[in-house]
């Protein structure tokens, strides 16, 4: 194909953290970007010249102003997806294994999307049961497919909305 055909692709690489606490209660957090309100694991988007556990760690700092730590891999993705909110972009999401450091600390909530929307970057934290979570209840299609793996990594059976 002529170079003047070829499409510019892009990549859009997240990093994810999946705090567990000791109740088997999964960390996830309830924000309102770019005109959608979406449910997902704590992170965000590297930035240039970061390593993904810089990543990690910077995004916990900026979000819940406390540190992580026991960090470990978990989940790279390893099928194609389309970035959700931008044209001809590769999404590339990385999730690691990971503990708050002072976990007394973080502000949750147990009320979904408990924040105003019209603050400047609204956000709430809850601690969810992995158990009572289903793919339905996140937004992101690699979210949903890491759920899964978690659930049966800890022998919790599958919910779906499929079911």
């Amino acid at each position: 194909m002529p170079s003047s055909k070829k499409k510019l692709s892009e990549f859009n690489i997240r990093v994810y953290g999946l705090i567990i606490n000791a109740e088997n209660k999964l960390l996830l957090t309830d924000e309102y970007r770019l005109g959608q309100y979406m449910t997902k694991f704590p992170g965000g988007g590297l930035e240039k010249g970061e390593g993904t556990i810089d990543c990690l760690r910077r995004e916990f700092m900026e979000e819940t102003g406390l540190e992580i730590n026991n960090i470990s891999h978990y989940y790279t993705t390893d099928f194609y997806q389309k970035g959700w909110f931008y044209e001809n972009m590769q999404l590339i999401s990385i999730y690691y294994k990971a503990q708050i450091i002072q976990p007394e600390r973080l502000v949750v909530t147990d009320k979904k999307n408990d924040f105003n929307p019209a603050n400047k970057n609204p956000q709430s934290f809850r601690w969810v049961p992995i158990a009572e979570l289903n793919e339905d209840d996140l937004t992101f299609p690699v979210d949903k497919v890491v759920l899964k793996m978690l659930q049966q990594e800890l022998n919790i059976s599958v919910k779906s909305s499929l079911i």
